[in-house]
């Protein structure tokens, strides 16, 4: 039967409402396009937690959804994500425990950019994850203690010692924030000397250089800070990466959650934002399909 003009838009409008309340009427198996932002897939917490998915699962399903890229996959799996037409959009180097806040972290932290920045720049790739670290690491070997203020004042000063190899290479040091409010391993960091946006925000305005950025942690913001179109808006050229999961508890994109993800990805879209977003949650069921609608909510 040949479709008429009503089937058309009733079509059209159906689609349209699945992508607004998180995708929830999509046929189940129907693969979605990533539409205009380019999405990507972070590796860890679909290779170490939840499915356990190989890297091959990882960066197959990533292409197979319409993504663009995937992220912090090791560089000897770079081939591979090549293969499939997709780039790492964000490489890991130091912890987020040993970061820049301390000096007595600096020489690790300082070595660990530089190989990340070298492999990245190399392969072509855009971004450097760091960290600003805790505020106490007086029980790790060269830690101390710090105050917000001294961490901010030695995050500026480690940064403006590296952000030059960083430019010449091309490459982003792209700085996250981190909640500090949930304990549970891997939701949130208690005792991150970065845990507002503004504390970050301040560190890459002072070193003012287009090769160290914000890393937008949906998430981890709507956890400290909220009002995240506004921060958005109000701060898109110092955001060089963009990461998502669902709050509370890290799970998918869905409508469980208090963040509304469609508005959230139209803004983006609408400012103009031409990075990367990468989905960074825990599965909390069918890991193949969760991601499915995750993406397809992110599709503006």
């Amino acid at each position: 039967m040949q479709p008429t003009r009503r089937h058309l838009l009733e079509a059209t409008a159906l689609g349209a409402a699945a992508a607004l309340t998180g995708c929830k009427s999509l046929a189940a198996g129907a693969a979605p396009a990533a539409g205009r932002l380019r999405q990507s897939v972070a590796g860890w917490c679909f290779l170490n937690q939840g499915p356990r998915w190989d890297v091959a699962t990882l960066v197959k399903t990533a292409a197979e959804f319409g993504c663009h890229a995937v992220e912090l996959v090791d560089p000897e799996h770079w081939d591979l994500v090549r293969q499939h037409g997709l780039i790492c959009a964000a490489t890991r180097s130091h912890t987020f425990v040993r970061g820049m806040c301390q000096r007595g972290h600096w020489d690790e932290c300082h070595a660990q950019l530089r190989s990340a920045i070298e492999t990245t720049g190399a392969a072509g790739f855009p971004n450097v994850m760091t960290f600003t670290g805790m505020a106490d690491t007086s029980t790790e070997p060269g830690g101390g203690v710090v105050t917000l203020e001294e961490g901010i004042e030695n995050c500026v000063a480690g940064y403006r010692q590296i952000v030059a190899e960083a430019e010449r290479a091309g490459v982003t040091m792209v700085l996250e924030p981190l909640n500090t409010r949930d304990s549970t391993t891997m939701k949130g960091h208690p005792g991150y000397l970065g845990a507002h946006l503004d504390t970050c925000l301040e560190i890459v305005r002072r070193v003012n250089s287009p090769a160290l950025r914000i890393l937008f942690d949906v998430y981890h913001v709507q956890i400290m800070d909220g009002d995240l179109v506004r921060r958005l808006r109000e701060n898109l050229e110092w955001i060089g990466h963009v990461q998502m999961a669902g709050c509370p508890g890290r799970g998918p994109l869905d409508g469980s959650q208090e963040i509304h993800y469609p508005a959230v990805m139209r803004a983006l879209a609408e400012l103009g934002y031409d990075g990367y977003v990468g989905h960074e949650w825990i599965a909390t069921g069918d890991a193949h399909e969760q991601l499915r609608r995750s993406i397809a909510a992110c599709a503006v």
